[in-house]
């Protein structure tokens, strides 16, 4: 295969499935990798609630601590590269995006530590649990934002992109209506099921939080069906089992990049008023956790 025209293929994707198996070892090394990572954290963790490593007092829990405040603090700069004109030429969004995600990270990891996973005095819980309060906060807004966007770092997704890219897969998808009957309806069903807006608020609400889920469900019988109907044609029509493989592993493609071209079309206005809707809290949040910040590092200089 003259992979030649793909560029330079710099970054494993993690989402869907895997393109070969090089790219299933290197995605499995890097999901063992975060698990080893947590894990360490997670040991590191517990040694210092213990008090094995070090005291809340001490001079390198003092440090740690100002290193993830200015972490913390650092986290504003991202919404005013936004908001300045002037200042484009600093760097593209998705760098300053990419900073902005690991500093809200890294910054309230180091404050943990810093706190030796206790709460002592007044100033000290507000600022925590503020800080505890965004980093939730942010991790929800990951969550969405990733609803919106073509990937992390990607471009803001449109109404009008996803209907073409529904269309587009929607005309690849037909190529498997012949190998079982009754795949188009059921396909054609779920579209229909997706797009309904009948039906009382709490039954939408359920809809919207279990599509994705019956998506994967009707791919997979979908998928098995197609692969049933390639086995039978290679038993009555003949032909090579590689050819049969191929085409199942298209027809998965697209069986795949249809139904969850629905559930993104159907799902995106609702991503994007959530997406609204968490930047209005989110924003206080972070301003209460600078406010608590300060107002603890003031008690703890003074005091």
């Amino acid at each position: 295969m003259d992979t030649s025209a793909l560029g330079p293929m710099t970054v494993i994707s993690t989402e869907g499935e895997a393109k070969s198996s090089g790219e299933s070892v290197l995605r499995l090394v890097w999901r063992v990798s975060i698990l080893v990572l947590v894990a360490l954290v997670v040991f590191l963790a517990w040694l210092v609630r213990t008090g094995e490593l070090y005291a809340s007092n001490s001079d390198f829990a003092y440090y740690i601590g100002l290193v993830g405040g200015l972490l913390m603090l650092a986290l504003l700069l991202y919404p005013l590269r936004k908001r300045i004109p002037s200042w484009e030429r600093l760097g593209k969004m998705e760098s300053w995006f990419k900073y902005h995600m690991v500093a809200g990270i890294v910054g309230p990891l180091l404050v943990l530590f810093h706190s030796t996973f206790r709460t002592g005095s007044l100033n000290g819980a507000a600022a925590l649990y503020s800080m505890l309060l965004v980093a939730i906060s942010g991790v929800m807004g990951r969550f969405i934002y990733r609803r919106i966007h073509r990937g992390l770092y990607g471009k803001k997704l449109t109404l009008e992109d996803v209907a073409v890219l529904m269309a587009e897969c929607a005309i690849h998808v037909r190529s498997i209506y012949a190998l079982q009957p009754d795949i188009e309806p059921r396909l054609k069903a779920f579209r229909d099921m997706a797009f309904d807006q009948t039906g009382s608020t709490l039954y939408r609400v359920w809809r919207f939080m279990t599509l994705h889920w019956k998506s994967r469900r009707l791919s997979r019988e979908v998928r098995a069906d197609a692969k049933n109907g390639l086995v039978r044609q290679f038993k009555e029509q003949g032909g090579s089992r590689r050819d049969v493989i191929m085409n199942y592993r298209l027809a998965k493609d697209q069986i795949d990049r249809y139904l969850d071209s629905i559930v993104m079309a159907s799902q995106l206005s609702v991503w994007e008023l959530l997406f609204s809707y968490w930047h209005i809290i989110h924003i206080p949040f972070l301003y209460l956790l600078v406010f608590s910040g300060v107002v603890h590092v003031v008690a703890v200089h003074m005091y």
